[in-house]
């Protein structure tokens, strides 16, 4: 007689249950909260949407006998599984409103892959200011979760009206040649559909991957037509001059160096060649096929299952106002598989919830804040003292630092699920050792070697941020999300100009002047705060690496921690993991 189950199942195939439904009443007492994030939904979908017309009409490109680079995406990633990252990200603030390149997370053939493609709108693909540093932020999360990069080149080269923007630096677009040889070390394939033309640094970006498919009428080349017929031994230009110019143009614009002829015949770097747009990208699908890849069930440790409770309500659950405390367990129950959640350490540090979850059936550690009134808290605080959810204390860190090592030995990838105010400050924070155990717990995440993603909920602000997994922690953080409730600031701007301007107010105060030039300043610099926290400018700015609305973070979630386990680096046998049974005691 055959039987099969997964391993653990006692442990795993029925966790501690999560979540209680919302009720009609509540439905309707916090619509009004759902209709706020709601209008902030709309502002994010504008921006959105001012990205994506950005460049050239569609229509255009169309008559060029070309795809757009979203309509080759959209071929290319199997239905319902694109997940975009950096749509907003503009950190030169580009007249283009983007870095002219289109990126995020999808299945290619039921594999996931990091892909990226230049946008073919905006002036033929080229490189433009903040483009290097959301390439290496894509090539980053090839790296870290280790799954294949996927390349939809279209690239001009230089914006030579703004080279010294991208071409120079530590972190420019030539950087990405040295990443790309650096995955390729690692065993992590870059697989490259060339189209249109492709010089200078289009040539390296169409040469450095590893597989190499091309339109009929693409090229990659050293040099293009306008680089070749530029070159002038004079320095400086006249008629004469000019006339050699128009003449070399002519030339090498019948033929372009580096033509599919070229490459395929002679130097043979190119595999395929294909007639149509469509034939790359299939030629794209059939190398995914041969990807490495692990049965699912190799790391399941329960049959996939769908939250109990509805995602939708998650807009009534997290308030917009960012004072209001709610249930976080509300939230997970919305996310996690059957609305299931096996606690480490519920009785100690109670300001942060750790524990496991299941994704798809895949474990997974998480770590967030708990909000409300902690009575007779922290424990080194005089008695009677009330401590404030969403603020990090002694207890807490601690528990932080044992459960990202645990999940380190059990190889577990790891969500951070932020909405926090900071870490508890004054005397008695210092000697009870906060400063130190903030410190450690960042040791303890460098020290694990496990793909980590960060969602700010709500607040990310002051060292709590870096603490908790945010993307500062460059070897582990894959990518960071907010929301439309995301408010990203080293503390809250009345606080900030509290302590800019306090002195300044004795000061006055004392000389007998006016506080009202003061006071103005105050009020300035409290708006400027908000004005720089709020989800768009923290997306254009890169301090996230997508907005997603609430009811779509189990997407995300399902994306990140799949591909987490399509070929894992390192594998800890699921009977033999140590979390589960510490946590049972």
């Amino acid at each position: 007689m055959f039987r099969e189950q997964p391993s653990l199942k006692s442990y795993f195939a029925e966790m501690p249950g999560i979540g209680k439904p919302l009720g009609e009443s509540n439905l309707n007492r916090f619509k009004e909260n759902a209709d706020l994030i709601k209008e902030e939904e709309k502002a994010i979908a504008g921006a959105v949407a001012s990205v994506k017309n950005s460049g050239l009409p569609a229509q255009l490109i169309h008559q060029k006998g070309q795809m757009t680079a979203y309509e080759r995406l959209e071929y290319l990633a199997d239905p319902g599984t694109w997940c975009p990252l950096h749509t907003l990200y503009n950190p030169a603030s580009n007249q283009e409103g983007c870095t002219g390149v289109i990126d995020g997370l999808g299945q290619i053939r039921g594999k996931w892959a990091v892909i990226i493609a230049f946008d073919n709108k905006i002036m033929a693909g080229a490189w433009i200011a903040g483009q290097a540093e959301n390439i290496l932020r894509v090539t980053d999360l090839a790296k870290r979760l280790n799954i294949p990069l996927v390349w939809l080149l279209n690239c001009s080269g230089v914006k030579l009206m703004e080279q010294e923007k991208v071409y120079p630096d530590r972190r420019g677009n030539g950087t990405t040649f040295y990443r790309h040889a650096e995955l390729n070390m690692l065993g992590v394939p870059i697989l490259n559909a060339i189209y249109g033309t492709n010089p200078a640094g289009g040539g390296y970006h169409g040469i450095s991957p590893t597989i190499l498919l091309a339109h009929k009428d693409a090229n990659i080349a050293v040099g293009g037509a306008g680089i070749v017929g530029g070159m002038n031994p004079k320095g400086y230009f006249d008629l004469e001059g000019v006339q050699q110019i128009i003449e070399a143009t002519k030339a090498f614009h019948e033929k372009a160096p580096g033509r599919a002829e070229i490459h395929f015949d002679e130097t043979g770097y190119f595999r395929e060649v294909h007639d149509t747009e469509e034939g790359v990208l299939d030629g794209i699908k059939k190398y995914m096929e041969g990807i490495p890849q692990y049965d699912p069930k190799f790391f399941q440790v329960a049959a996939p299952a769908e939250p109990k409770y509805p995602p939708e309500e998650l807009n009534y659950i997290v308030p917009m106002v960012q004072k209001r405390p709610y249930d976080v367990y509300q939230v997970l129950a919305r996310i996690l598989d059957n609305s299931e959640f096996m606690e480490y350490r519920s009785d100690y540090g109670p300001e942060v919830f750790t524990g496991i979850g299941k994704i798809n059936g895949f474990p997974v550690g998480l770590i967030g804040n708990k909000q409300g009134v902690l009575k007779n808290y922290p424990e080194y605080a005089p008695a009677g003292s009330v401590g404030v959810g969403g603020k990090h204390y002694r207890q807490g860190l601690i528990k932080q630092s044992e459960f990202v090592t645990f999940c380190g030995r059990d190889n577990l990838p790891m969500i951070w699920v932020q909405d926090t105010t900071g870490i508890d400050v004054g005397d008695i924070a210092e000697k009870a050792d906060l400063l130190g155990l903030g410190q450690s717990l960042i040791y303890s995440i460098e020290k694990t070697d496990v793909p980590m993603m960060c969602l700010v909920l709500r607040k990310g602000t002051a060292a709590a941020h870096y603490i908790m997994g945010g993307p500062q922690a460059n070897e582990n953080n894959a990518f960071t999300l907010g929301t439309p409730l995301t408010e990203i600031y080293v503390m809250h701007g009345e606080t900030a100009a509290v302590a800019s301007y306090a002195r300044r107010l004795v000061k006055e105060q004392e000389a007998g002047k006016r506080l009202e030039p003061v006071i103005e300043k105050m009020n300035e610099m409290v708006k400027d705060y908000v004005d720089k926290s709020r989800p768009i400018y923290c997306a254009q700015h890169g301090f996230v690496d997508e907005i997603v609305s609430l009811p779509d973070l189990r997407k995300y979630f399902s994306a990140f921690v799949s591909a987490c386990y399509q070929n894992p680096k390192s594998i800890t046998p699921i009977h033999q993991m140590i979390l589960p049974r510490t946590i049972r005691g």
